[in-house]
């Protein structure tokens, strides 16, 4: 990987432009400048001896040299989500640094003020600035150790619902990195445009694949984005885009909001990946047809399926194949409904998929073989940290339910609960053990769940038994406890009496029903 990552960024035509949020202006560095930048990097890591690297900050120059960089040196790298708004800076400096301690980080970069934050609580992990590390000052090529048993510590919540590091070996990586290139036809000619966060394996392989294929990549960060959306259709239009990667979040924003829109070109998007979050067809084909008037082909649009445990992505359609769905009647523990489910392409090279129908479930689709999808093959991971290995030619089972067709995989739901906002995939029982912490909150007495997935802005909404005297106070601990350590904003706290949440005979939490109850107030 190391290998052909150092001959593409040397032996490529193209630029990594990355977006100066303060100036409002793009600035293009040659790829052999990247890679002059990328060696500095590793030259410090094995000055260190690190084998695990730790990366947080936003998308600079400096920060985007340091992921090969860690490559060169054969180390691992490990790359966290910075603070959050309404996260406790201090809290969210200690879980970071606590991570990386647990998976053997030895060496971190960052910059700014999360350089600052982290060093005042670094004991054990030297924390480097990345300015100082990352120049384009270059005289020697670098000759250091360029193999390693892992590539990338990806971040997860893992298909049990426990948060955990999948391992994914540079074998691995450069495997999925190969099948994304050649399925989306991704070289020299190729344009892409990212601000999707580095630190979600989406956003990783956006930036490794344009490295790998020698294309030309304009970086935006995620806050950009996020302080103004259709900021993004502006950078495709400037940048002429090619390929565009996006969670369904996104495109529903978009497509609901972008009506007063004018003056841009799309006509060059090719391939336009809706991937991370359940695709919403009614919000994709609304994105779609909203953006026709600039030349937007709808025959982009390329509903994926993927995972950190198989580096990135399992399926994806071929370039040009559009928005396939599939309309069927569904049974779950909430009744009957007909659904439109998006058709998510066939696996890349090297990968396979297979529906377990064995498995129990509570989904069932007429006239389907409705089952847990598992996964194996060339991307999948070497298993995750502290658990046992396991091998690429045995099936791994994801947590996602799902069935086949002639074009394709279809997903229709979860075997374990899981709550998505904001581009993060989050368990219930992960926040409700966090908010449990909090004094007053009764522990074992709180419901986490999603809201208004199918919509433009799903959220977060914590329910809780709670038993003290100062609500507002508590409120808000749980807000800044939730924000630091999982990287999502509860949307709301409710508090209720002791005794007050349902549960079933056996003593369970009823999460389905306060689901129930708060969709109906809030519509």
């Amino acid at each position: 990987m190391a290998a052909a990552l150092s001959a593409a960024m040397r032996g490529a035509k193209t630029q990594l432009s990355v977006l100066d949020t303060e100036g409002d202006k793009w600035i293009h560095h040659p790829w052999q400048e990247v890679h002059a930048r990328s060696e500095n990097v590793a030259d410090r890591i094995v000055d260190d001896g690190s084998t695990s690297v730790g990366l947080v900050g936003e998308p600079t120059i400096e920060y985007l040299a340091a992921i090969p960089g860690t490559v060169f040196a054969g180390a691992g790298l490990s790359i966290l989500p910075g603070p959050i708004r309404r996260a406790d800076p201090a809290q969210w400096a200690r879980t970071t640094l606590n991570r990386w301690r647990s998976i053997g980080v030895t060496t971190a970069f960052s910059h700014g003020a999360e350089l600052e934050l982290l060093r005042e609580q670094a004991d054990g992990v030297v924390v480097h600035d990345l300015v100082d590390v990352a120049h384009a000052r270059r005289s020697t090529t670098f000759e250091g150790p360029q193999t390693a048993g892992v590539a990338i510590l990806q971040g997860t919540a893992g298909s049990t619902g426990t948060p955990r590091t999948a391992q994914i070996s540079p074998a691995a990586a450069l495997a999925n990195l190969r099948g994304l290139t050649t399925r989306i036809k991704i070289d020299g000619d190729s344009r892409l445009q990212s601000w999707l966060p580095i630190y979600h394996d989406m956003g990783l392989a956006v930036m490794l694949v344009s490295t790998l294929g020698q294309a030309d990549l304009w970086q935006a960060s995620t806050k950009a984005f996020s302080s103004n959306p259709f900021g993004w259709l502006n950078w495709l239009h400037e940048s002429k885009a090619t390929m565009t990667a996006a969670p369904n979040m996104a495109f529903n924003i978009i497509g609901k909001y972008g009506s007063g829109l004018s003056g841009l070109n799309l006509s060059n998007l090719g391939y336009t990946l809706n991937g991370g979050e359940p695709v919403d067809c009614d919000g994709y084909a609304r994105f779609s047809a909203e953006m026709a008037r600039f030349g937007f082909n709808p025959d982009s649009l390329a509903p994926s399926y993927g995972l950190a445990e198989a580096t990135c992505a399992v399926t994806i359609p071929e370039p040009f194949s559009g928005l396939h769905i599939d309309e069927v009647a569904v049974t779950t523990d909430a009744g009957e409904s007909t659904r439109r489910f998006a058709v998510l392409g066939h696996p890349i090279d090297g990968m396979e998929i297979r529906v377990n129908t064995e498995q129990p479930h509570a989904t069932e689709v007429t006239d389907r073989e409705v089952g847990e999808i598992e996964i194996r093959g060339t991307s999948l991971m070497n298993g995750y940290v502290g658990v046992a290995p396991i091998d690429f030619r045995d099936w791994l089972p994801t947590g996602d339910l799902g069935y086949l067709t002639d074009d394709g995989l279809v997903v229709c739901g979860r075997a374990k609960e899981l709550i998505t906002v904001a581009g993060r995939n989050v368990f219930p029982n992960e926040i409700e053990r966090i908010a449990g912490q909090i004094d007053g909150v009764r522990d074992g007495c709180v419901i986490a769940i999603g809201t208004g997935e199918a919509t433009a802005r799903p959220r977060l909404v914590i329910t809780a038994e709670f038993k003290g005297d100062d609500e507002p106070a508590a409120r808000s601990a749980v807000v800044a406890r939730v924000a630091s350590e999982c990287g999502v904003v509860p949307a709301d706290v409710v508090f209720v009496k002791p005794g007050a949440l349902p549960r079933t005979s056996s003593g369970k939490l009823r999460r389905l029903e306060v689901k129930r109850s708060l969709e109906g107030v809030s519509r």
